[in-house]
């Protein structure tokens, strides 16, 4: 019991800000090792696809892409939903730093999916129900982005933009089960946790690595993200004036 409050303590922006800071330089260096590994197995160790060429190779990218824009949404939401219930600061600082990331995320997977199907589908665009909800989910974090900046009350852009959030989240199950309720271009999952890998393991390996690396480059960036948030609101608390002396 006696742990689990001095875990609280945690929960002020005061207390969490240095810890941030520690853990943020960690973080990174993994980022940028995984990266590597990822990379290097993905371009240079993963075999040819035999249909695909050496094009299927975006998909290093792509996928964890994909993958990391609908989980930052859904732990955004989190926040947000904490923030709200609680009225608690730093659960709404911590939704309004991983909003750009996402945003950047489902940027990412849009772009590189484009890359893709342009040689596969023959059109850089298609108007196909996982591209559409995917095209949906970068709005909702631009929406998101857009409504907490044009409030002036942190307060009160903490709570519409957390509205947002949490109406948002329904849009991520539509993304991953799109491809089953509708007929779609876009071709199913390769990977699941309710059967075997449809690809090498070499392959597979590579793209665990790159969504490990881009998981552990969005803890970063958020920290440090939230850093910035924390000073810029707190900045006319004593302690930011010592933490920053």
């Amino acid at each position: 019991m006696y742990q689990r409050l001095r875990a609280f303590r945690f929960a002020s922006p005061a207390t969490f800000y240095p810890l941030a800071g520690k853990l943020q330089p960690p973080f990174m260096a993994l980022a940028v090792g995984l990266a590597a590994a990822g990379l290097w197995i993905g371009f240079m160790v993963a075999p040819t696809d035999a249909q695909q060429g050496e094009g299927y190779r975006i998909i290093f990218v792509h996928v964890p892409a994909s993958w990391m824009a609908m989980f930052i949404y859904c732990v955004m939401a989190f926040w947000a939903a904490a923030g709200l219930a609680f009225n608690a600061r730093l659960a709404s600082m911590m939704a309004s730093a991983l909003a750009p990331t996402g945003a950047m995320f489902a940027l990412l997977s849009l772009w590189t999916g484009a890359l893709w199907g342009r040689p596969m589908w023959g059109a850089w665009w298609v108007w196909d129900a996982r591209l559409t909800s995917t095209l949906i989910l970068f709005f909702l974090y631009l929406g998101f982005l857009a409504l907490h900046a044009a409030i002036d009350d942190p307060r009160r852009a903490d709570k519409a933009a957390g509205i947002v959030a949490l109406v948002g989240v329904v849009n991520v199950p539509i993304i991953y089960f799109s491809v089953q309720w509708w007929n779609t271009l876009h071709q199913g999952a390769s990977v699941s946790i309710t059967r075997s890998p449809s690809m090498a393991t070499t392959m597979l390996w590579g793209m665990l690595l790159m969504a490990l690396a881009f998981w552990m480059y969005s803890i970063a960036v958020a920290l440090a993200r939230l850093r910035s948030i924390i000073l810029e609101r707190e900045r006319h608390n004593e302690w930011v004036r010592h933490a920053l002396a």
